[in-house]
């Protein structure tokens, strides 16, 4: 049978650039084995397949894999699906609508508002599905500059060192001195396991303060070599959990706080993510994470 699908420019509204995703919308009958096939085949960061939802109230259920393996949550599937499914909706007439979703992920139901700018392109904005969590994990500077091709100098910045969180998919968040060591850092597989494990995230997210663009707080690469993405351009989910990072080491008053994080530069794939923080009576109340996905291909697939 002939399955819709349509790829997606992510956390961006400028075509080829951003994060590209894959999106089946016509998932029934697939199974787990076909899903993880298709997406080897697109050989995307993630392609996510569109199920019927479970609960009445609900948009869609959505199943996330990257090349190597099914994800629970992601972000820019997350954004990415939410704008299709709105200009699905409006069928053409799309331009300068706003509307809501609900999309079901393994982690739990996800709402997003989402604004169209035209019938290809929108914005989408959601409540992360769990607020960051900090995970006990021993990070030893020197193992994990190696793991990087770094000089261990090059590790922290400010207070900030080496930590893990986790907001529905864990990584290990490493800081780096500014975009010259960011720029050059490179994962060494050979090293990665041993600087990263058992009890440490293999998903890498570096970051520095120095950034290219004017409107950026932080500039961001991730690597995971582990699950079949060599570096990933935009990486919702990682944002969702810097929220934590965020909040241990900048400790941020209360009351509400943008942070805008640019990714992908070095893959020529630019991308912004913006990340949106509540902080009430010193804790993290909500975290919201915001960005603009654009369609740039849509086909069939006869599987």
């Amino acid at each position: 049978m002939a399955r819709r699908f349509a790829v997606l420019d992510v956390f961006t509204d400028t075509p080829l650039t951003g994060n590209g995703l894959a999106v089946v919308r016509d998932a029934g009958g697939l199974t787990s084995e076909a899903m993880q096939a298709i997406a080897r085949g697109f050989n995307l960061s993630e392609t996510v397949f569109l199920l019927p939802a479970d609960g009445p109230a609900h948009t869609a259920k959505m199943r996330i894999f990257t090349p190597a393996r099914e994800l629970p949550f992601a972000g820019h599937p997350t954004v990415g699906a939410a704008v299709l499914l709105t200009l699905d909706r409006f069928e053409g007439d799309a331009a300068g609508r706003d509307a809501v979703v609900v999309i079901e992920e393994e982690v739990g139901p996800v709402r997003c508002g989402v604004a169209t700018a035209s019938n290809r392109a929108g914005y989408a904005e959601f409540d992360v599905p769990r607020i960051a969590g900090a995970i006990p994990c021993t990070l030893d500077r020197d193992a994990v500059a190696g793991a990087l091709g770094l000089l261990p100098s090059e590790i922290g910045f400010e207070n900030h060192v080496p930590s893990a969180y986790d907001a529905g998919v864990p990584f290990t968040f490493v800081p780096v001195a500014n975009l010259d060591a960011a720029r050059k850092a490179a994962p060494i597989l050979a090293l990665w396991k041993s600087a990263f494990g058992p009890d440490a995230p293999a998903s890498v997210y570096l970051y520095c303060r120095d950034t290219i663009r004017s409107d950026a707080s932080f500039h961001a690469r991730m690597f995971a070599p582990t699950f079949g993405i060599g570096e990933d351009p935009a990486t919702g989910a990682a944002a969702s959990a810097f929220a934590g990072v965020v909040h241990r080491f900048d400790a941020p008053p209360d009351g509400e706080h943008k942070v805008a994080i640019e990714q992908g530069v070095e893959m020529g794939r630019p991308s912004l993510i913006r990340l949106e923080l509540e902080i009430a009576r010193g804790a993290i109340a909500n975290a919201r994470i915001g960005g603009d996905a654009v369609v740039i291909q849509e086909g069939e697939l006869f599987v």
